[in-house]
């Protein structure tokens, strides 16, 4: 990937529910190693521009475009399964999606969690995990299938303000290492301190 070009290219994109039109026209694009923060109140449709980025929501009109084709999405609340462990979570995306080795995607998720500081919580369910952990084990999960794109849906709202710290550096890590991440928030202070641009989304349309 050329660093100039974006990683992430989204045109004119609308979404409609019922008579509601969510998504007005959503333009902008995020390059390698950018953390780009989009801010608005909630029902802004910030986290249904992450969803239609990621593919879960179908989006009505217009243009989205990743290179490398893959997103990986981190929910606000993290999804994680709550029957499995924290290293089975991670490894059941690059196992059951996309064909990966059993051996491989645990030596992966191992890779990730130690990382992220949290290898020692490999086997503790989702209950058994403070926020932070929660969180570390969430993001590891949407890297675990390499995505170029990383998409974070507030993913403060859990965290103390020391935990925000600490997520606030592992984000410029990964942005240092060539990720592109889009993140979605309400808090001013973690978008100025982290984000290299920030755009507002109101009503759909962001100025």
């Amino acid at each position: 990937m050329t660093p100039s070009l974006p990683v992430l290219d989204v045109r004119d994109v609308r979404l409609r529910r019922g008579a509601r039109e969510i998504l007005r026209g959503v333009t902008f694009t995020a390059t390698r190693g950018e953390i780009v923060g989009i801010m608005g109140s909630s029902g802004s449709g910030k986290t249904t521009i992450l969803r239609a980025i990621a593919g879960l929501d179908r989006h009505d009109s217009g243009h989205i475009a990743i290179d490398g084709g893959r997103a990986g999405m981190v929910f606000q609340f993290h999804c994680l399964f709550e029957h499995l462990s924290a290293i089975e979570n991670i490894c059941l995306a690059p196992v059951h999606a996309h064909g990966v080795r059993k051996d491989d995607a645990i030596r992966r998720g191992h890779e990730l969690l130690t990382a992220f500081g949290v290898d020692h919580r490999a086997g503790a369910l989702p209950r058994e995990l403070s926020g932070g952990e929660a969180q570390r084990v969430a993001i590891a999960r949407a890297l675990a299938v390499d995505p170029h794109v990383l998409l974070l849906d507030e993913p403060t709202a859990s965290l103390d303000p020391d935990r925000r710290a600490e997520l606030g550096s592992l984000l410029r890590d990964l942005a240092r290492q060539g990720r592109t991440l889009v993140v979605a928030t309400h808090d001013e202070d973690f978008a100025r301190a982290c984000a290299t641009r920030t755009f507002r989304l109101a009503d759909g349309v962001l100025v």
